[in-house]
């Protein structure tokens, strides 16, 4: 991958990470090609088939994956519709999750970039933190890994696929009503 190719996808992420933490939500979704698939699968902890910490007769019954797939229940599964009127929500006065509003600060780093399925496509592994305080006293950690797809349209990227793995299998935050 080109020097040049990687830098300007890294300077896309850092982009989009200081557009959502200033809420700067319509400006981000620009960066949004219209078929996005943006989705937080479920994690679970299983236990491996060699493990010794606990004993099953039925061997099949050992699930390998942790991650809930594309066609499964999913914290987030969401499309550039769904997002729009996410966004709308919050200007709306009623989202109550949201009101007064977070603060986020946004944390990439870890960027990988690979060449995609097509040739307009790049495909983009990250890690990330985004640090949420609310109110007076409430201040969440998400901690996680992102696998991307960008697009290059009519010169610029744009985010046609996203699936958030958050490190966490159980979430103690009040809600989810981020942008990762």
């Amino acid at each position: 991958m080109r020097d040049d190719t990687i830098r300007e996808v890294e300077q896309f992420l850092y982009r989009e990470a200081r557009l959502l933490d200033a809420r700067r939500f319509d400006d981000w979704l620009d960066l949004l090609a219209e078929d996005i698939k943006y989705w937080m699968p479920l994690r679970s902890n299983r236990y491996p088939a060699y493990s010794k910490a606990i004993s099953i007769l039925d061997g099949s019954r050992y699930e390998e994956g942790e991650l809930s797939g594309e066609d499964d229940l999913a914290i987030m599964d969401e499309d550039k519709d769904s997002l729009t009127r996410r966004i709308r929500r919050l200007d709306s006065g009623m989202a109550w999750a949201e009101d007064p509003p977070s603060r986020t600060r946004h944390f990439v780093s870890n960027i990988e970039v690979e060449p995609g399925s097509r040739e307009s496509e790049l495909k983009v592994y990250s890690n990330f933190i985004m640090y949420r305080t609310r109110g007076e006293t409430e201040q969440d950690f998400y901690v996680g890994s992102r696998e991307d797809v960008l697009r290059r349209e009519d010169g610029q990227l744009r985010v046609a696929y996203r699936k958030i793995v958050l490190d966490q299998t159980v979430l103690l935050a009040k809600n989810v009503s981020n942008f990762f």
